[in-house]
């Protein structure tokens, strides 16, 4: 099984270990694509703050994110694990799994960047800031740039296991399964369920939608869960104690996840 999770906007500072080696990082046919990303986001941010901070869409509370960008080169790094943080990443809680969980999603999650095209939770990188949707000056939009290389790489890393596709829109872009590999990539929608004078109602909740996610990848991990196809995703979930709907069709790949209380 292939676990596709988005970036978090906001990453952990810090970092002892020395600066990034792009040949280092999973999927290492991404180099060349990674050296052109970090080449013009490091040139960019350290030739025109305001520019810089305006193709990048910060606020001018976030105006140290561009200097901090102009280091990426020498900034030192830590286990991308550690880098991302927010409400899913802190519902998963990587580094309270047990040994064999934690081998499992070393093996299994991937992380799709902006910057670095996708990366395993053990790659070392430094903390950045760059969003799905940002579109530099030079390279353009960063979600169509990534679309040739992780085409390339991708089909081979998914192999012929269950895909679990839990991106965000925006990284979602980057890559799109195809052919039988589609039929074997599940998409999970989280869904709050609440009474309202009697009546059950269903909405997407942000907030609901995250930690759901980091907290059905833990159990999974934990499990040590190995579906294969969507529909038998959705059993799983269901022998966790989760409630799932949308598998009544067997080529279903769409699951909604309803959930009652955070």
């Amino acid at each position: 099984m292939l676990v596709l999770l988005p970036p978090s906007e906001g990453k952990a500072e810090g970092g002892k270990g020395r600066p990034v080696d792009l040949e280092a990082l999973s999927l290492p046919e991404l180099t060349q694509a990674r050296e052109t990303v970090l080449d013009e986001l490091v040139a960019l941010c350290g030739a025109d703050e305001e520019k810089a901070r305006e193709v990048l869409g910060l606020s001018e509370g976030l105006r140290g994110e561009v200097a901090k960008n102009a280091r990426l080169r020498t900034a030192p790094t830590r286990p991308a694990g550690e880098i991302y943080t927010g409400v899913l990443y802190d519902a998963l809680g990587l580094a309270t799994l047990d040994p064999a969980a934690k081998r499992r999603a070393a093996r299994s999650l991937l992380v799709f960047s902006a910057l670095w095209g996708a990366v395993g939770i053990k790659d070392r990188i430094p903390s950045y800031r760059l969003s799905g949707g940002v579109k530099l000056p030079g390279t353009g939009a960063l979600g169509r740039f990534w679309r040739g290389p992780l085409e390339s790489v991708l089909p081979e890393a998914a192999g012929g296991g269950l895909v679990l596709d839990l991106r965000s829109s925006a990284y979602a872009n980057m890559w799109k399964p195809k052919g039988e590999q589609a039929r074997r990539t599940a998409t999970v929608r989280v869904l709050q369920s609440r009474l309202v004078d009697g009546v059950e109602k269903r909405s997407v909740v942000s907030h609901f939608n995250k930690a759901t996610k980091g907290r059905l990848v833990r159990a999974l991990l934990e499990a040590g869960a190995a579906p294969k196809t969507p529909a038998q995703l959705a059993g799983t979930l269901r022998e966790l104690g989760y409630v799932v709907e949308g598998d009544d069709e067997p080529e279903a790949t769409a699951l909604d996840v309803v959930v009652t209380e955070l």
